[in-house]
């Protein structure tokens, strides 16, 4: 089959890889896991290997020449290089963790950058069936219904998600923890849900008003959920308030009326 397509064949292609994959996880779920450390406390199984070669396998089928990042091939061999040709960036399992311990917002992340540029999105958690889809310029949904960010327009309503980078560096975790103990009096409640790519689809849906991560792990835990928060009519930035960068290991995101409150409370907790 020829490697040029449509943006909806793209994304048709990436939601039959998802749901490949999520069959796989869905099967290991509540089964005993070989599990490997990449850290200290960065996790990784055999399930996670075999659903990148799913995926993998799938979209080189359909797209040969199209470039492929991926969390736990691509990054084990060293630096990331992303150009502007077509690019999956897979996470096969984003949220390992949860899905070593049976925590069930776990999720395959399959995004492609066109130009560099986030283009198409799917996040899919085959543990609740959530499918999230989105293709820049057509909108964003949950199982094929639209979905659209939150309305919510003060700080002290809204409920602020983060995550924390797998780093146990006293400095990062010092100054991670003294930033939620600030948030927390600026912000109605936190949540943590152990998956980068499913916050963001959170914020997507409305059910996360804001959200941010500094030191996340790769392009892969965000280049779907970028996608998805932009076409729900969310943004998605530097927790600066500068220009997102997929390159970069730090993200923010929110619906338009509570990034310059959330940019600063970030600056100044």
């Amino acid at each position: 089959m020829s490697d040029h397509g449509s943006l909806q064949e793209f994304l048709a292609a990436a939601v039959d890889a998802a749901k490949k994959a999520g069959q796989l996880i869905r099967e290991k779920f509540y089964l005993t896991k070989h599990v490997v450390h990449k850290g200290e406390v960065d996790l990784v199984t055999e399930t996670d290997k075999a659903c990148e070669d799913l995926v993998f396998g799938h979209l080189k089928q359909r797209f040969p020449s199209h470039k492929f990042i991926g969390e736990e091939t691509t990054a084990a061999n060293g630096a990331v290089e992303l150009t502007d040709e077509p690019t999956w960036i897979v996470d096969p399992i984003d949220g390992t963790t949860n899905f070593v311990h049976g925590f069930p917002f776990v999720c395959v992340s399959i995004g492609l950058t066109i130009g560099k540029v986030p283009t198409v999105g799917v996040v899919f958690n085959p543990i609740i069936d959530e499918l999230f889809t989105g293709i820049r310029g057509q909108g964003a949904y949950l199982n094929e219904k639209a979905i659209k960010v939150s309305s919510q327009d003060e700080l002290m309503k809204s409920l602020l998600a983060i995550e924390i980078a797998a780093t146990r560096d006293k400095s990062y975790i010092d100054a991670t923890t003294g930033r939620i103990n600030r948030l927390l009096f600026k912000a109605r409640s936190l949540r943590i849900s152990g998956s980068c790519a499913l916050s963001l689809c959170d914020i997507a849906y409305g059910r996360i008003d804001l959200f941010y991560i500094n030191g996340y792990g790769g392009p892969w835990d965000v280049a779907a959920g970028a996608v998805i928060v932009t076409e729900a009519g969310g943004l998605v930035y530097d927790p600066s308030g500068t220009e997102f960068d997929i390159t970069a290991t730090r993200v923010a995101s929110s619906n338009p009326l509570l990034k310059e409150a959330f940019v600063e409370a970030l600056a100044h907790p």
